[in-house]
């Protein structure tokens, strides 16, 4: 086949430029140099101008940027695909179609925008339609809007707001729709907040995200009698959190009902392109209209988003913008006339199909999970999968699940939801970064509070996500179950043993997903606040470097970087082996020891700021001695050396020494005694802590023993009494110049004796005999 040099030519280029573009393999000389492109300040035009090569390459460095890209970025990058290349190549050719001649490229457009609305409609069962291809996924609905407008008003052309003035136009929508939705529209068709009606969805009877049909009749015959126009009512198949779908069957008989027009949006129109379809969503078939976002579904990067209606009008449809007679603006469906084509009408069902089976597989691993709680409507085909760690009490009866989901709660019931908010975040954010090809997220649901959402038709095109990163994602909610739920037992009882301790203060916070938070509460004794603060401060930054240093699976931080405590320690996620108690007395010993020290360390100060001061007083008074035993001739420095010569005096050396530890000057007569510097008195002990417990080789700090104790000391013994036995069996033998001297006899008869008082404590306390351990004192008196 024959195919024109220019098109071939841009296809060529096309795909060296992406394949510059998505190379990632680049070499060390081109980092380094990546770290000199421009960034903020735009160098001058060279004058020449440049190659291709280069401006991608400068392409390319702006892409990446200076710092890493993240994994999740940088992997929809390298899985675009020939599809995508097929969607980016359709922008360069409508730009190239564009200059042909005006019969030409009306033909051409006339073409491809008949082709690819006829593909969409039966694709997705929606017969003798129109399509409106649009670059904002919003924009559509805004000129459903505006066609329903001039549809119902029929003076809107000439009066324009006079007419909407007199009977005042409502739309209605889920209060489940995306945020800002509402709004949205009235800013752009320049109406009152007061036309957008927010309908609630069900609290008493099915689906908590569905649209309350019963309360919508009411509310529509309420704006019926006082006067106003209900124009339009925007449903859901696929709500944007929990991905329900309303009753469209009965929503569609209810707007025929009031003339209301009908348009659906959702991820789970997707659907509609499979074989076997719920009979939820095959109603939306019969809607006014709908809007696709096939970019999402397909992984097709840059394609627009399309909206199929049904009008009769065709001037209407011109008049509200849904059509144009300019053609280059009907090239937008050239990138996904080239996508379609290329994927083909297996490729198109078989990705929407793929997805349904990974939601499916998670779906039926979830099941089998204790403390995992689904949100699904209908299993058997909802792409959308929402779950939440949830651990239901014994003593809780349902009452108290009743009463949480009441608008007034008890106190006690609100906090235990917030805890479950705070601890799906983390456990949200954790399944996404430990797997990331998953796509999951965390999303906040009105009733059920934060729950981890994996919708695949929205990722898994462009994360690539296959069945085995969904058997991981299940492995990774297995592993962190038990942590959620030891943490979850035990944060009670931590801050019981804290509010017990002396020295501790138990700080609340709701946000923070772990074990909880505790802060050492420094005692002052009338100082200031400020410089009560920095103390605190200080002893606080003390103790967490102290915890860190410990060997232990805790994670102690300063805690989130906004919205948190100051001067706190933050204990992370525990499993159910912590010691509980020797955590809160570790951490209340450490903080005293750090206090003590403090403390010490200040009044050492004190003692040595004094004790200087009374050197200097003693010194002045021993020179003032000195002047009046040796006269003042003998200072004079001619004289008082002739004098020392004839007659030499015999001063009495008196120095002085500080003691730290006494806090005190003392005479250094004794040193010039002995000619050995005393030790003094022996310092105070450092104040005692509970760090070193003792640990079973291996084992890390405040972690519970698996081995009783009453075992350990019995083993103990009979291991302390067999090497009793070895030593005594052992003959000395030693070879000539290895002769032990008498400190070295000392030392061992001293180790022997030591091993021999813990045998006979531990005995006392087994009550159990040492087999013949007399032989060491006998030796011991021999020698």
């Amino acid at each position: 086949k024959m195919v024109d040099p220019t098109l071939a030519e841009m296809g060529k280029n096309l795909n060296e430029a992406m394949k510059m573009l998505e190379d990632n393999q680049r070499k060390v000389e081109e980092e380094n140099e990546k770290k000199y492109a421009r960034k903020d300040i735009p160098g001058p035009l060279q004058g020449s101008g440049q190659d291709m090569v280069s401006i991608l390459q400068l392409v390319q460095n702006l892409m990446h940027g200076e710092e890493e890209e993240e994994t999740s970025q940088s992997y929809r990058l390298q899985n675009v695909g020939e599809q995508g290349h097929m969607a980016l190549l359709g922008h360069s050719l409508a730009a190239y179609i564009s200059v042909l001649d005006r019969e030409r490229l009306r033909k051409l457009t006339t073409r491809i925008l008949s082709d690819t609305t006829l593909w969409l409609c039966r694709l997705f069962r929606y017969e003798n339609g129109s399509a409106y291809y649009h670059e904002d996924d919003r924009e559509g609905l805004l000129k459903i809007c505006r066609l329903v407008i001039h549809t119902r008003y029929e003076d809107y052309t000439l009066e324009g707001f006079n007419v909407l003035y007199t009977k005042q136009p409502v739309i209605y929508i889920s209060s489940a729709a995306r945020t800002g939705l509402g709004q949205a529209l009235c800013n752009q068709l320049g109406l009152p907040l007061s036309c957008m009606c927010r309908v609630p969805c069900n609290t008493m009877f099915g689906s908590q995200h569905q649209m309350d049909v019963a309360l919508l009749d009411r509310v529509i015959k309420d704006d019926v009698e006082s006067g106003k126009l209900p124009l339009l009512l925007v449903a859901n198949a696929g709500t944007p959190g929990a991905g329900h779908t309303d009753k469209l069957g009965r929503l569609k008989e209810l707007c025929e009902q009031y003339k209301m027009w009908l348009h659906v949006e959702g991820v789970n129109l997707a659907t509609l392109a499979l074989g076997y379809v719920s009979s939820s969503v095959l109603a939306a078939t019969k809607c006014d209209s709908m809007t696709l976002t096939l970019g999402s579904w397909l992984g097709l990067p840059a394609v627009p988003a399309v909206t199929l209606y049904r009008h009769d009008d065709p001037s209407l449809s011109l008049a509200a913008g849904l059509t144009s007679s300019q053609p280059v603006e009907k090239l937008r469906a050239l990138p996904l006339w080239l996508s379609l084509q290329y994927l083909g009408h297996d490729g198109i069902v078989e990705r929407i199909k793929h997805a349904s089976q990974l939601s499916q597989r998670l779906l039926e691993n979830l099941k089998n999970l204790d403390f995992i709680k689904t949100s699904v409507e209908d299993e058997l085909s909802s792409p959308v999968v929402v779950f939440k760690f949830f651990h239901e009490y014994s003593n809780r009866d349902q009452t108290s699940h009743a009463a949480q989901a009441s608008t007034i709660q008890h106190p006690i019931i609100s906090n235990e939801r917030h805890i479950y908010d705070t601890f799906n975040q983390w456990l949200g954010e954790q399944l996404a970064q430990l797997v990331p090809a998953s796509g999951v997220d965390v999303v906040e649901l009105e009733d059920e509070g934060t729950c981890v959402r994996f919708s695949p038709l929205m990722t898994s095109a462009v994360l690539g996500t296959e069945i085995q990163d969904i058997d991981q994602l299940v492995d990774c909610l297995k592993m962190k179950i038990p942590v959620l739920t030891s943490t979850l037992q035990l944060r009670e009882e931590f801050e019981q043993e804290v509010r017990r301790t002396v020295g501790l203060l138990y700080i609340e916070d709701l946000g923070w997903p772990g074990l909880g938070v505790v802060r050492y509460n420094y005692h002052c004794d009338g100082k200031n606040d400020d410089k009560q603060v920095k103390e605190l401060e200080k002893i606080n930054t003390e103790l967490l470097k102290k915890l860190n240093e410990l060997e232990s699976d805790l994670t102690f931080s300063l805690g989130p970087e906004f919205g948190g405590q100051k001067n706190c320690v933050y204990i992370g996620m525990v499993t159910e082996d912590l010691d509980v108690s020797e955590l809160v007395e570790t951490i209340a010993a450490t903080g005293r020891e750090i206090e003590e020290n403090s403390r010490l360390l200040e009044n050492m100060t004190e003692v040595v700021r004094k004790g200087i001061q009374e050197a200097q007083l003693q010194l002045q008074q021993a020179n003032e001695e000195r002047l009046l035993e040796e006269g003042l001739l003998r200072q004079i420095p001619v004289v008082g050396s002739v004098l020392n010569w004839f007659s030499p005096f015999q001063a009495s050396s008196k120095g002085r020494t500080f003691n730290l530890t006494a806090g005190s000057l003392e005479s250094t007569e004794s040193m010039y005694v002995s000619k050995a510097q005393g030790t003094g008195t022996t310092p105070p002990p450092t104040p005692a802590s509970s760090l070193a417990k003792q640990r079973l080789p291996g084992q890390k700090a405040f972690k519970r023993s698996l081995r009783s104790s009453d075992g350990f000391s019995e083993t103990s013994s009979i291991s302390h009494c067999d090497d009793l036995d070895k030593m005594d069996q052992r003959p000395p033998t030693l070879s000539p110049d290895q002769e032990q001297g008498p400190l070295e006899m000392e030392k061992a008869v001293e180790q022997k004796e030591v091993v021999q008082a813990k045998t006979d404590t531990e005995d006392i306390h087994s009550d159990k005999s040492p087999p013949d351990c007399t032989k060491v004192e006998d030796q011991a008196s021999q020698r």
